[in-house]
């Protein structure tokens, strides 16, 4: 089979995961009643407050009870509620695949606008700017510091490195952050506790970006302490497991400089797992981490997850795990060309 057959063989077999990713979430959202039950909730809520501000207006109860009745039909059909979820779900999921992502009904931007891709656009930046950023400084770190150890196995650095690296991979991230928090912003007053911006925010351009990155330092700080340590030793041991291969002790039999061993014995034939890693974490990072944002006061795309989820917000919920899913596949995709890149094992051509 051709290189190009095999990867579209590829590519529409992640296009079926996305499509069963999305059939599952409308099956989740509407079989359970999760999605009337939030409706109807947030109904009631909606007119709970128009009850109060008609009731200093409106002093008769028969005619009051009439007009939240013609109200509460009002948003019934506004949210859906009045056909069933199995013609409802499914003509929303259509819409955000061609791409339209719509208007969320519960949420809103800093600016007020209801739009979905403008809350995607509006907290993207944010995600990248904590989340992605920490996770690049932890690869770049991990796959330094893996390589090293992986040369240097047995040795005192190395055995350090083996136990800071199950007390980092063991510490939770939220419970790291709150207790940074208390430390450097509190106890010590050395950064701030969260927020993206001080009291009152820089109104200077260069001088609100330098406050934002200030504000970063932290919660970055925290994520890379708390995920250094795993991936550090994930590299060690893949590259330590390769350099055991039967081939790597031929070639330094045959008298190859080590460096040259390293890089085109051990390291490349290494790299697809280290590759798999480095490209899904990346494109994970762009779903942001809910308790992490939380904790910090963020709004990336985590927070704005579990605010759907909270809120009910079925638009946002269905256009981020398109999204989502659509950034897994993607990922998925391009580790499939860069496979046939890397790994020297793998080579596609006609059977």
């Amino acid at each position: 089979m051709s290189l190009a057959l095999t990867l579209a063989v590829r590519g529409l077999t992640l296009l079926g995961v996305l499509a069963v990713v999305l059939l599952l979430l409308v099956v989740a959202l509407g079989s359970t009643g999760f999605s009337d039950r939030m409706l109807s909730a947030i109904v009631n809520e909606d007119l709970r407050g128009i009850r109060t501000g008609l009731a200093q207006t409106i002093r008769d109860p028969d005619k009051l009870e009439e007009t939240l009745a013609l109200r509460r039909q009002e948003l019934v059909r506004f949210y859906g509620l009045d056909r069933p979820w199995y013609t409802r779900l499914p003509g929303m999921v259509l819409r955000v695949a061609r791409l339209d992502m719509g208007e969320a009904r519960n949420l809103r931007t800093f600016k007020g606008d209801r739009g979905v891709a403008e809350l995607v656009q509006e907290r993207l930046p944010y995600t990248v700017l904590l989340i992605t950023t920490a996770t690049a400084i932890t690869t770049v770190l991990g796959l330094w510091l893996g390589v090293k150890l992986a040369t240097r196995v047995g040795s005192l650095l190395d055995r350090i490195a083996s136990y800071l690296s199950a007390v980092s991979y063991a510490v939770p991230a939220w419970w790291a952050g709150i207790l940074l928090i208390l430390l450097l912003a509190f106890k010590l007053r050395l950064l701030p506790s969260g927020g993206l911006y001080s009291t009152p925010p820089p109104e200077e351009g260069l001088a609100r970006a330098l406050d934002l990155l200030w504000h970063a330092v932290l919660p970055i700080g925290t994520l890379v302490l708390v995920s250094l340590g795993a991936w550090v030793y994930t590299v060690r041991t893949m590259v330590l497991n390769t350099a055991q291969e039967f081939f790597v002790t031929v070639a330094r039999a045959k008298g190859l400089p080590e460096g040259r061993v390293m890089r085109r014995y051990i390291l490349r034939v290494a790299a697809p797992p280290i590759v798999t890693n480095v490209v899904l974490g990346l494109a994970g990072s762009l779903g942001g981490a809910i308790l992490t944002e939380t904790v910090f006061n963020w709004p990336g795309m985590g927070r704005l997850y579990y605010e759907a989820i909270i809120t009910a917000d079925e638009n946002v919920i269905v256009a981020l795990t398109f999204m989502f899913t659509l950034l897994y596949v993607a990922a998925r995709f391009v580790l499939e060309v860069l496979y046939v890149l890397l790994d020297p094992r793998i080579r596609y051509g006609r059977s």
